[in-house]
């Protein structure tokens, strides 16, 4: 199909937004629209203009900010259930590379944008798909695209039971979108008992509660970044901090650490973990504690305590958006200050940020300044990022979000 036979609304826009297409990035925002040939509705399809200029095609919604997020840029393209199915088929291959053997059973399979599917996160934990969508034009071909899903993976041997919908966050708001959650039902194909499943990451089990579990039932993208403390572990006394249900802890525990306390402010996070440490037989060489971090840390750098020799400080974005990176630079700042000061000369730390909006020249400028109040150097040992199932765009800077530093401390 030639552009010029298209039937799509026409969206004309600013050389602002043409130049950031140009650059790679799919979103155009309602203030860089110039004008709009046609009637669109809310999610469908428009085609997108600079002066006489073809850029693009993507989904349209005028209740959103982001008015218009593109999902090709080339005039051919025609946008059935064909295209959908080498979309999704494309983005699982290359899950099924990077995420070889066993990780392919537990990690990300769809990461919206960086897969040129917006507004779209599909997480695969074992026989399970918990999805997530923050786009009203996916929303309405849902049915097309969870069918691709099914049907590309069962293609591939690998055994589906279910896929539930985690839409339950006010993301959706902004879109139009009402909030839900609960099992997407295929005709004549029966939805699991149970929305908990059994996963295994780098040889920790843990139980994933898909309904009522953080995110869409478990954070995925430090798998890798978890692996890298186990290395460091063994034979340390560890303080995993904001443990949620105790992975960092388990992944140390299980690299051979003497004693590993988790503690987390949440009584919920810690009950799992610990159920998750007896899960894996760890329980014996594992502490809980339930107590606000900033506190704990407080307390314990008053105390001169010196009962830890690894601290893990794996907090929840301090921030999401740019008013407020002020107040999240001071928040990182203080864990990781008072965090330096427990550790003995010759400790080690294991510091991330999970915020897009903390860039990692923040936040090394952060760590720096925490090291220079806190008198001690830096000695880097590994600086990791998301794990590859969550890839990242370089032209599109939302997808780049997770920093993560292990150091020595001297």
């Amino acid at each position: 199909m030639k552009k010029e036979e298209r039937q799509y609304p026409r969206v004309m826009i600013s050389p602002k937004a043409k130049r950031s297409i140009q650059n790679g990035h799919p979103w155009i925002y309602g203030e860089e629209i110039l004008d709009i040939e046609g009637v669109p509705q809310n999610g469908e399809l428009v085609d997108v203009f600079a002066k006489n200029s073809f850029m693009g095609t993507g989904f349209y919604n005028s209740t959103s900010k982001i008015t218009v997020r593109l999902i090709s840029r080339n005039a051919n393209d025609v946008f059935d259930n064909h295209f959908w199915r080498r979309r999704i088929e494309y983005a699982i291959r290359y899950r099924k590379t990077v995420m070889p053997g066993a990780d392919f059973a537990c990690c990300r399979l769809i990461h919206g944008e960086a897969d040129q599917m917006p507004g779209l996160t599909v997480d695969r934990y074992d026989n399970i798909l918990s999805v997530q969508i923050t786009c009203l034009g996916m929303e309405l071909i849902k049915d097309t695209v969870y069918r691709a899903l099914w049907d590309v993976l069962t293609e591939m041997d690998e055994t589906i039971t279910g896929i539930y919908e985690h839409n339950d966050i006010s993301l959706r708001s902004k879109e139009g979108l009402r909030e839900y959650k609960g099992w997407y039902r295929f005709d004549g194909i029966p939805v699991p008992e149970s929305a908990v499943t059994e996963i295994c990451e780098n040889g920790v089990r843990y139980l994933v509660d898909v309904e009522n579990g953080q995110k869409t039932g478990f954070f995925l993208d430090q798998k890798y970044n978890r692996a890298a403390v186990a290395r460091v572990a063994n034979g340390k006394r560890v303080l995993d901090c904001f443990t949620h249900t105790g992975s960092f802890g388990l992944n140390a525990a299980l690299g051979g650490a003497e004693r590993v306390t988790c503690v987390d402010i949440s009584q919920s996070a810690i009950n799992m973990a610990k159920a998750n440490a007896i899960r894996n037989n760890l329980d014996g060489k594992m502490d809980f504690l339930c107590e606000d971090m900033f506190d704990l840390l407080t307390r314990l750098a008053d105390q001169k305590c010196r009962n830890y020799d690894f601290i893990i400080l794996d907090p929840p974005a301090f921030t999401k958006s740019r008013k407020t990176v002020e107040a999240a630079t001071r928040g990182y700042k203080e864990i990781n200050f008072k965090a330096m000061k427990l550790l003995p000369r010759g400790g080690y730390l294991a510091t991330c940020s999970c915020s897009h909006f903390v860039t990692d020249d923040l936040f090394r400028k952060i760590l720096a300044s925490a090291a220079k109040d806190a008198a001690v150097s830096l000695r880097q040992i590994e600086a990791r990022q998301q794990a590859p199932d969550h890839p990242i765009l370089w032209n599109v800077p939302e997808t780049d979000y997770l920093k993560f530093y292990i150091f020595q401390v001297v």
